[in-house]
Order: structure tokens, then C-alpha cells, then sequence
């Protein structure tokens, strides 16, 4: 049987809507506790809570630390923190779990719950699964001798602005180097401007003034339209965008060009490699750009393809023992010196490449040519088994045969709506936009005469 509760990053959905309900969460801070006090009966057990800067989390903040006091466990309270930080907390603290009240990249009236094992590595499935059964019980409040108490971390951001510029060299500086760098109102605000600044970086700050409602609005890594007017404005180096809780990251050019993700990864792959770091392969996804994948290809680097979403790229770089994996949209693990994927640390990666390099960023990625893409969201009440119909796959083979490996196909369920997501990649845009059309219109007539 799947999980109830938990996705592929933990719990998320609308605020007031269950299961992001405060009743819920409260019971999902005992289950938590009752969970990690069941492994470790007889130990003082911490787990860390931080957030993003939404303003529904100071209500699940409340519920979670009500929660996991009444099962008898201490809490930490980091307050507004990059996912990251919370991660790297949760591991010199030697705390039992972390916790981040965060929906990421997405509105103020999402929320979601994300939880780290003590390792600072993403909850494995036996954990989960043993979470969600300790949410059929009945919450049942410890005797109050044995209580949990709640203490705050005052030094949480400046441990974790420490901890990102300890991952650079010692000699590393950005003197001479103006970048502009957008928070997108999220948990950032308070570390990232500070991080650069410290190694000498002249510094533009955008979305550093979160007010709870204004997280991830027209600003951040999924809105980078305000950081390339900026950046062309103030003549920058660079811009930097993070989403709402810092764990993604992208880059504007001094030209004022969005650089993503998958471009990120093939410049941090060649640093690593120049720093003899033992950097063999890079894992991608499903979604890493065909062009990127025969540029780390011809640099002679591996490359695999990972199923969309964090856990699983982490997964397939432990099985190949590489130290370097990510998406597009700019969630970038760098094994070597993190745990999961951080923003913050990403960027100050290309930043070394870059500086190592002594070339502007647009002329590092000259040669490499990202092959276009187009992607059509087919509606479908059934979307994981559309995926698998026989005529659909056909349709799908047919074309990946005719594009002859100078292109690709993805058909792929969303995971969080009832869409079939259809995507062509290949060197022609006409190729793109003619495959796409009339293989998402299969897509179609096939979920109408099946429903």
C-alpha cells in the first residue's frame, strides 16, 4: 500500500484544507514524537523546527511543538531558516529529526511539512510509513514530569552563514564582483545577502522584506523577470535567485539571461572534476535537457536520468557513488559538502567555477547548446494509467523513433494533479511544437474515450 500522507517531499497542500490543518499537524508533531521516542526510550530526545516566512507558520510551528511536547520530546525552534540550514542544525546539534514548515516555490496559501532524519538526509519510506501508522492512534499526552520543553537556537543564521562560505576555499573572494541577489520574500532574507557580503561581494538585495503574504510573488527562482531587469539596471556580474524556502537556485548573466539549473550543474561538474574531486557521473532527471546531457557527455562525464523529484536523485547518486545531482529548476545537490539540496551553497559552486575560470558566465556556457522543449499538461481523471495505454505508448515510440536520438519524449503523470504532462525535446523547434501537438491530442482523445 502507498503512504497516505506523505509525497515524494513530504506533506503539502492548501492551507486549511486537510491535511494541512493545525489539528492535523498537531497530531502529526505526536505521531513524529511518538515515532522517534519509540527508537530512543531512553534518551533526551531534540528534534529542530524551522520555517519559511509564509505566515501560516507560525500556526504549524505551534502545532507541531505542541505535538512532540505532549510525546516527551524536546524542540529547537530555528525560526525562519533556509530547508538547508534546518538540515545542517539538525546534524551538529545531534538532534533525533528536522523539521521545515515550508511549500517551497509555491503561494502564501500553500504549506507543507518536510522532515530530515538525524543524518540530515530526507525521511527513507520505513520512517514514513511508520509515522503515518503512529497517526491512527489516539494522541496520548506523556505525564507531565515527562514533558518536552521548548527553547529557540538564537545563533541558528549565523551557524549556517559560516557553514556556506566554509565550503569555498580559504583564499576565495568575490572582491570586484557586483551580484544581484533575490530572496523572493522567503527564508533567505536574513543570510544569503550576508553570505556573499562576507566574501567581499558588492551586494543588490531584491525580496528581502518578507511580510507573510508576499513569498514567491513575482520574485524567486520561478520568477526571475524583476532579477534580469535588475541586474541590467545596476550593470551586475551575476544574479542570484533562490525560491521560498532556499533549497533552489538560479542565475541571471551580466546580459541579463536566465541560466537554469541544468546549465548550473554541467558548471559545477567541470570544477569538480578540475578539482580532482573524483566526479565520474552526473545525475539528472527525466526533465534535464537533452543539450546538457551531451555536454557533460562530451566532457566525459556519465550522465543517468533520475525520476523528477529530490529523493530520487539522491538515491540514484548514492547507487552510482557520484557526489553531484539536480533538476532544472535549480534544486542541485552537492554531495561532497551537503546533505541535500541548497541554494546558497550551490551558487558560491558556480561562483568558484566561474572565478577559476576567469570568463564571464555567458562565455562559459557558450558551446553548450540546450536543445529546445515544449511541454502540453493533457488533463486526465486517471493520469498514471493513461500513461501506460498501448495506444498512447505507441503514439509516443512512434515519434522517439522518427526524431532518430536527435530528440526526445516524456510522458509523465503529475503527482499532485490530474494531468498527463506530454514533452517533446529536439534540435528543431518545428520538430518540438509539430510532435508535441499531435501526440498531446492522442493524449486526449484517449482520456475522453476512456472516461
Amino acid at each position: 500500500m502507498g503512504k497516505q500522507f506523505f509525497g515524494t517531499d513530504g506533506i503539502r497542500g492548501k492551507v486549511g484544507e486537510y491535511p494541512v490543518t493545525p489539528d492535523f499537524v498537531l497530531r502529526l508533531g505526536w505521531g513524529i514524537g511518538s515515532y522517534i521516542k519509540s527508537k530512543y526510550p531512553d534518551e533526551s530526545c531534540i528534534v529542530v523546527i524551522g520555517k519559511d516566512t509564509r505566515i501560516s507558520g507560525y500556526m504549524f510551528e505551534s502545532a507541531l511543538q505542541a505535538g512532540l511536547v505532549a510525546a516527551g520530546v524536546n524542540v529547537k525552534l530555528m525560526g525562519p531558516m533556509p530547508t538547508p540550514a534546518v538540515a545542517y542544525i539538525t546534524r551538529t546539534l545531534r538532534a533525533k529529526m528536522g523539521i521545515v514548515i515550508s511549500a517551497s516555490h509555491n503561494p502564501y496559501y500553500d504549506n507543507g511539512i518536510k522532515l530530515f532524519s538525524e543524518k540530515g538526509t530526507k525521511l527513507d519510506d520505513e520512517a514514513e510509513f511508520a509515522i503515518e501508522a503512529a497517526l491512527m492512534s489516539d494522541v496520548m499526552t506523556t505525564p507531565s514530569e515527562s514533558l518536552g520543553k521548548v527553547t529557540r537556537i538564537n545563533d541558528a543564521a549565523g551557524r549556517y552563514i559560516e557553514y556556506c562560505k566554509s565550503t569555498v576555499s580559504a583564499g576565495f573572494s568575490l572582491s570586484g564582483s557586483k551580484i544581484v541577489v533575490d530572496c523572493a520574500h522567503g527564508a533567505t532574507y536574513h543570510v544569503a545577502d550576508k553570505v556573499f557580503k562576507e566574501l567581499d561581494a558588492s551586494v543588490v538585495t531584491l525580496g528581502a522584506e518578507p511580510n507573510g503574504l508576499n513569498i514567491n510573488d513575482k520574485l524567486g527562482s520561478t520568477s526571475p523577470a524583476q532579477l534580469q531587469a535588475k541586474v541590467l539596471e545596476v550593470n551586475a556580474d551575476f544574479g542570484i535567485a533562490f525560491d521560498g524556502d532556499g533549497d533552489r537556485v538560479i542565475f541571471v548573466d551580466a546580459k541579463g539571461q536566465v541560466v537554469d539549473g541544468d546549465q548550473l550543474i554541467y558548471l559545477i561538474a567541470q570544477e569538480m572534476d578540475a578539482n580532482a574531486l573524483g566526479q565520474s557521473g552526473v545525475v539528472g532527471t527525466l526533465m534535464t535537457n537533452m543539450g546538457i546531457e551531451n555536454a557533460l557527455k562530451e566532457q566525459g562525464f556519465q550522465f543517468y536520468r533520475a525520476k523528477v523529484g529530490d529523493r530520487y536523485v539522491k538515491e540514484a547518486m548514492i547507487e552510482h557513488g557520484w557526489i553531484l545531482g539536480g533538476e532544472s529548476s535549480g534544486h542541485i545537490i552537492c554531495s561532497d559538502v551537503s546533505t541535500t539540496g541548497d541554494g546558497i551553497i550551490s551558487a558560491l559552486k558556480v561562483l568558484s567555477a566561474v572565478k577559476s575560470q576567469g570568463k564571464p558566465l555567458h562565455e562559459l556556457l557558450e558551446n553548450v547548446s540546450l536543445y529546445p522543449q515544449k511541454m502540453i499538461n493533457v488533463e486526465a481523471k486517471d493520469q498514471k494509467s493513461l500513461c501506460e495505454h498501448p495506444e498512447i505508448k505507441a503514439a509516443a515510440a512512434k515519434v522517439e523513433a522518427e526524431l532518430d536520438g536527435k530528440g526526445r519524449v516524456l510522458l509523465r503523470p503529475s503527482g499532485t494533479e490530474p494531468l498527463v504532462r506530454v514533452m517533446v525535446e529536439a534540435e528543431d523547434m518545428r520538430l518540438v511544437e509539430h510532435n508535441v501537438e499531435h501526440l498531446s491530442g492522442i493524449v486526449r482523445q484517449v482520456a475522453q474515450s476512456v472516461e
